[in-house]
């Protein structure tokens, strides 16, 4: 994860000793490693210039407080705006809605969709709610299957579907399966293309028009790096996204996409997958994000 930034900053440290205040002249060089260490690591450029005009103008005119070298007060800045950049404070679900509260994932394919939408039952099944898990993907047999398969590992309960059906059909039935079983949180998967494209988009939007989901969550794959960027912003045009779910960061993904996508969209980053187990899906930590990216 953006260890190149890492390496980075600790030579910025060493570069800046013994000067009382951070000035443009000595902040200058700093500044130039910060960027080609955030563009080497896939953040997309307006979030870069934007990364960097935010700390240049907190750390001009800084003092050095105490026993802080300069280096490590600017050092200390770019770790609060990268906090700022992937959002605050870590952001739960908001899942205050008349039971069945319905969750769409929507993402491209091999995003990790499928998968996340068990972690995150499992997540919800962990605070004693009653979960139901669909699959409108009608064009995958394989991932109706698939959510079959990870439903039953995590003990959620399944609603049926079949390749010929019309998603919207689907999620009519499985919003009635939801109300007559009690269900507290209905989480609906939904395809994936390779790329974006009209159809797809116009699929999810008619699906979120009936299911009027509480939550609508991004899955993002941290490793797709710049490629995210555009996704992103293609499905925040499209869908009232509430959030988004980073995976695969366990990976050796250069972590731009974390960065980009929080900036793109202004949605806050709400879980992070880890590994292929059902257990890897935790709350996304802002602070300790950066705390990783800084070393």
């Amino acid at each position: 994860m953006l260890d190149n930034l890492t390496a980075r900053l600790a030579g910025i440290v060493k570069q800046i000793r013994g000067e009382a205040r951070l000035t443009e002249a000595n902040i200058q060089e700093a500044l130039r490693e910060v960027r080609i260490a955030l563009l080497e690591a896939d953040v997309a450029l307006p979030v870069v210039k934007h990364f960097i005009d935010a700390v240049r103008a907190k750390a001009l005119g800084a003092e050095v407080v105490g026993s802080l070298t300069p280096g490590q007060a600017l050092v200390g800045v770019v770790h609060r705006e990268l906090s700022a950049l992937m959002g605050e404070a870590t952001v739960p679900l908001d899942l205050a809605a008349q039971p069945p509260a319905v969750i769409l994932m929507a993402g491209l394919q091999g995003s990790g969709k499928t998968t996340t939408s068990a972690k995150l039952a499992r997540v919800l099944l962990a605070e004693r709610k009653k979960v139901a898990l669909v699959s409108a993907d009608v064009y995958r047999p394989a991932a109706i299957e698939q959510l079959k398969t990870v439903a039953g590992q995590v003990g959620a309960q399944f609603v049926p579907s079949a390749s010929g059906e019309n998603p919207v059909d689907i999620a009519h039935r499985a919003l009635e399966f939801a109300r007559t079983h009690y269900m507290d949180v209905l989480i609906v998967d939904t395809a994936g293309r390779l790329a974006i494209d009209e159809e797809m988009m116009r699929e999810i939007a008619e699906l979120h028009a009936v299911l009027k989901p509480v939550e609508t969550l991004f899955i993002v794959d941290a490793m797709q790096g710049q490629d995210a960027v555009n996704v992103a912003r293609a499905f925040n045009e499209r869908l009232p996204l509430t959030g988004v779910i980073l995976t695969k960061l366990d990976g050796d993904a250069r972590g731009g996409a974390a960065l980009s996508v929080r900036q793109v969209t202004g949605k806050p980053i709400k879980f992070a997958g880890v590994g292929e187990k059902l257990t890897g899906l935790e709350p996304f930590h802002p602070e300790r994000m950066a705390a990783r990216i800084l070393g």
